[in-house]
């Protein structure tokens, strides 16, 4: 297996560390789910999961859900309702969109407010060494005192801060050392939930919490770690910087793998923007086999633009592959021969997930079987094309 890895920009083998990776993937903040960017990007991951597996890697697999954020809070206010009533309900519905999409469960599904201890634990290694400082009970890290913080994104000092902004930093924080510092625990505001700590009641940071859960779950080093493009920077530069430096031990990933961003209507699709292709609707028309083959058409490195009308496409070759697989299979003649398009599927998988080319072979086993002559064995051809389809969830079956 080879992927493209963000930090040092080439593609390299995946090591296996006695047989085993460790895949950590930050996951939603459960605000407003699914729509089809996220779909885009777990299922990425999915795919990746099935096909290490399926070469005879032990694969642990784990994700999180953000489950106390600014944007949750604000959210769950607007509704008027409890914080943890919308985490609960969207998570749920997230949950059940990527059963509905034939997505794998990973090992660990694990919640940040679950792991409070296991981020103070990290705050004080980094306070101990003077790289973390608290102010008015908030706790943040002092960007300046790490002389590689940067190192994933390549970003210039002038470039980070715009783009930190963009992305939930508060420059104007009157706490602050410098604008940059990022917050690691921040102190208690009235009707927020809280936690206990050494510095006073509060809640954590967005950062710390997936360097906790990270770390916990699959130690110092993880094998590989990712995510939607959009959280290079600032989300894993700063997970770098407290992992680092809390553990001592480095790298804190040995391959940083970035899902790209999916467009709709001339923007990126988002929460914020409000421009959403939800799961959801689209498996109300579409089996998720057509979605799924739609989504994996696309190099899951490449930004894209997702079209509505596509879908018809998709839907239509999906049935084709079905029938392929579950067609009568009588003959007792030649047997069908589709060993080339296999090795050709599996070969671009491994060749930094290169499901375009993966679909394609997919789709050439399909047609062979649909187009044999009537004497000749498919069944060995089928067999194949069940296996490979699995290897992209797809689940063969038609849309009821």
């Amino acid at each position: 297996m080879r992927l493209f890895n963000t930090q040092t920009q080439t593609v390299e083998s995946v090591e296996a560390v006695d047989g085993h990776i460790g895949i950590y993937v930050c996951g939603i903040t459960p605000y407003d789910t699914t729509h089809a960017g996220h779909a885009f990007t777990f299922l990425a991951y999915d795919v990746l999961v099935r096909f290490l597996r399926d070469q005879g890697h032990e694969v642990t697999y784990v994700q999180n859900v953000t489950d106390i954020d600014d944007d949750i809070l604000r959210k769950a206010k607007a509704r008027g309702i409890a914080w943890d009533d919308l985490v609960r309900a969207e998570t749920a519905k997230y949950r059940r969109d990527m059963a509905d999409l034939n997505a794998l469960d990973p090992d660990h599904y694990v919640a940040a407010t679950d792991h409070i201890p296991q981020m103070q634990e990290l705050i004080v290694k980094l306070l101990a060494q003077d790289l973390a400082y608290v102010a008015n009970g908030n706790v943040y890290f002092s960007v300046q005192s790490d002389p590689d913080f940067g190192k994933l994104s390549r970003l210039a000092p002038a470039e980070m801060l715009p783009v930190a902004n963009e992305r939930g930093n508060f420059p104007d924080d009157p706490n602050k050392r410098a604008p940059i510092d990022f917050i690691m625990w921040q102190a208690a505001s009235p009707g927020e939930p809280t936690w206990d700590s050494s510095w006073g009641p509060g809640r954590p940071g967005w950062h710390i919490e997936c360097s906790a859960m990270a770390i916990h779950y699959l130690g110092t080093t993880i094998d590989i770690h990712g995510g939607g493009y959009d959280l290079v920077f600032p989300h894993h530069e700063c997970e770098i910087a407290q992992s680092e430096h809390a553990t001592g031990i480095e790298p804190f990933v040995r391959t940083w793998m970035h899902v790209a961003m999916v467009d709709y209507q001339g923007d990126k699709m988002s929460k914020s923007l409000g421009n959403l292709v939800l799961a959801s609707d689209i498996l109300q028309r579409y089996s998720s086999d057509a979605f799924r083959l739609y989504l994996h058409s696309n190099h899951y490195r490449t930004p894209w633009v997702y079209h509505d009308e596509e879908i018809e496409t998709w839907s239509s070759i999906a049935a084709d592959i079905a029938e392929a697989a579950q067609c009568s299979a009588s003959g007792v003649g030649e047997m069908l021969d589709v060993s080339n398009p296999c090795q050709r599927f599996k070969e671009a998988l491994g060749n930094d997930l290169d499901t375009p080319s993966a679909v394609n072979e997919l789709r050439r086993i399909a047609v062979a079987i649909l187009e044999a002559p009537e004497n000749n064995d498919i069944r060995g051809a089928q067999s194949t094309l069940r296996r490979l389809a699995g290897l992209l969830g797809l689940t063969l079956r038609p849309l009821a």
